[in-house]
């Protein structure tokens, strides 16, 4: 499975970024898919996570009702609707697959939010 995040960028505080994640590969293997993001000098946190059908998902407390995680099986292609955004949200955002026991990553996409 191949993962590659696009969408991000630099925005003003207030604003609003829509990420996303395409994946290839194996993609019929994939169950629970997720964002992550980490900052300078900072763990890899959990952002938001969605199961195979979408129909459940979770979110990061520091989040919750600003961000809204979505997938199209389709299209092979998870979202991250960034809405709201403040500084402390700048970091580094990465796609997860869970295939099995293994897990898949992007390399990463940078989203700046300047105050």
């Amino acid at each position: 499975v191949q993962l590659v995040e696009s969408g991000g960028g630099l925005v003003q505080a207030g604003g609003s970024l829509r990420l996303s994640c395409a994946a290839s590969g194996s993609t019929f293997s994939i169950n629970v898919m997720g964002w992550y993001r980490q900052a300078p000098g900072k763990k890899r946190e959990l952002v938001a996570i969605i199961t195979r059908s979408g129909g459940n998902t979770n979110y990061a407390d520091s989040v919750k009702g600003r961000f809204t995680i979505s997938r199209d099986n389709a299209k092979n292609t998870m979202y991250l609707q960034m809405n709201s955004l403040k500084p402390e949200d700048t970091a580094v955002y990465y796609c997860n697959a869970g295939v099995g026991v293994f897990h898949y990553w992007g390399l990463g996409t940078q989203v700046t939010v300047s105050s």
